[in-house]
């Protein structure tokens, strides 16, 4: 069952009001005010769906109210009357200032019912199609437009940053993965942008793999160089969830950015100062940020070239690396193997490489014992050494820094931790061990 609406009634008659509380209350949730001061307090703490009101009140009638809730909420908040007036010119300026709906009293509870219900599926339809005039129908931000009339209405008065966000590398999902899984990165870009702002903020798309952001209030660089971190952390994370942990694309955020009131008070100079900073940014390394800075003014410290290098760094690195030994699939190790060769040829270091052969009894599920036996060995292990399943029955194990006495205890421990799991009373472990030349 879906969410109640929510009704304000609004009548100084007491027995009136609690009359009509009883009839709505059967299938709506309801909240009752005695007087129109009474319920712009209640409206704007209860945000009902639709305002019912008594015409005839006094201090505030119900035709200032409605009027005073406009101009509070900036927007034309739904309307029904309640009267016992039968004059036409009463319903005909009701209309006039944006009631939807008039019942005249005394009236039928099964009317006013079936009033209300035709209203409220009036208002669900409006809002529908408001939302579908500004919106982006993929991610749910604003759309092209109404980014920028929003935001061109904002900045007039509010201090703040202008984003503009490119979602960098995005062409290759496509290719490589369909369109479908490029619509599934999109979303999840935009959830992360939303996540990276307040609620206040505004949010858009401006088209394709392009997003605006306007975030109030904001005029320090270090705040935009977080978000980008974050942002950029993010959407690779989710990318190799989506496609997983072997995706290569390098997916990353780049973001232009313009302040208001120093770079300008309209959106139109905002945009083309973020999207200038954006387009250094992109020829510079790609997933950082920089901020719009005059050329002709003093030059202030461009740390693009340095957020680039940092992020690119971020974004190699292993995120919440667990306890234990590095476990790699056999063409990884093996690039990991030719590297430490040169740095053992380079500079003379002490690399030692063990190779662990298990014999299993015809009895047991083969595969499932050497899922279990490298899982020993990874969590016996420590963080820096790198091993790999080798073969059906064996498992190539590198160990840095590593002396004979190391080599002796890493293997005891090995063979103890593997002693423990039922698995190894019908198995025989073997180890041999050389070191790269």
């Amino acid at each position: 069952m879906g969410k109640k609406h929510k009704i304000l009634i609004v009548d100084d008659e007491k027995i009136s009001l609690r009359m009509t509380d009883h009839i709505l209350s059967s299938e709506y949730d309801t909240v009752c005010a005695a007087s129109g001061k009474e319920a712009i307090e209640i409206y704007k703490k209860e945000m009902p769906d639709l305002v019912l009101s008594d015409l005839r009140m006094p201090e505030i009638d119900g035709f200032m109210l409605q009027q005073m809730l406009n101009e509070e909420m900036g927007r034309q908040v739904p309307f029904m009357f309640m009267t016992a007036d039968r004059k036409d010119e009463t319903e005909s300026k009701g209309f006039s200032i944006g009631a939807l709906d008039f019942i005249r009293k005394p009236f039928r509870a099964d009317v006013l019912l079936r009033r209300v219900s035709n209203i409220l599926k009036t208002v669900e339809q409006i809002q529908g199609l408001k939302k579908a005039a500004v919106t982006d129908p993929m991610t749910g931000l604003l759309n092209k437009a109404s980014s920028q009339e929003e935001i061109d209405i904002l900045v007039k008065n509010t201090n703040g940053a202008l984003m503009m966000i490119d979602l960098d590398s995005f062409k290759p999902v496509n290719d490589i993965y369909g369109h479908d899984m490029g619509d599934k990165v999109l979303i999840r870009f935009s959830e992360i942008i939303r996540s990276a702002i307040r609620s206040t903020d505004l949010a858009g798309r401006m088209g394709g793999d392009e997003f605006i952001v306007f975030c109030k209030n904001i005029g320090d660089a270090s705040v935009i160089e977080e978000k980008t971190r974050w942002i950029n952390e993010q959407i690779l994370l989710s990318a190799k969830e989506l496609m997983g942990p072997d995706m290569t694309i390098p997916l990353g955020a780049s973001i232009g950015c313009s302040f208001a009131p120093d770079d300008g008070r309209d959106f139109l100079t905002l945009f083309k100062k973020a999207d200038k900073a954006l387009y250094d940014v992109k020829q510079n390394g790609k997933h950082g940020f920089k901020i719009y800075s005059d050329e002709k003014k003093s030059a202030s410290v461009d740390n693009s070239e340095a957020t680039a290098l940092s992020t690119a760094m971020m974004l190699m690195s292993e995120r919440s690396p667990g306890k234990g030994a590095l476990v790699l699939p056999p063409e990884q190790y093996k690039v990991i193997y030719q590297f430490l060769s040169r740095v053992v040829s380079n500079y003379r270091n002490n690399i030692h490489v063990l190779l662990f052969s298990i014999k299993i009894h015809k009895d047991l599920d083969h595969e499932k014992v050497m899922e279990a036996f490298v899982e020993v060995m990874r969590t016996s292990l420590r963080q820096s050494d790198v091993l790999t399943p080798f073969g059906r029955r064996q498992v190539l194990l590198i160990l840095l820094k590593a002396t004979s006495i190391d080599i002796e205890v890493v293997t005891e421990r090995i063979m103890m931790n593997w002693d423990a799991n039922e698995a190894s009373d019908l198995c025989s472990v073997t180890y041999e061990v050389d070191t790269i030349k």
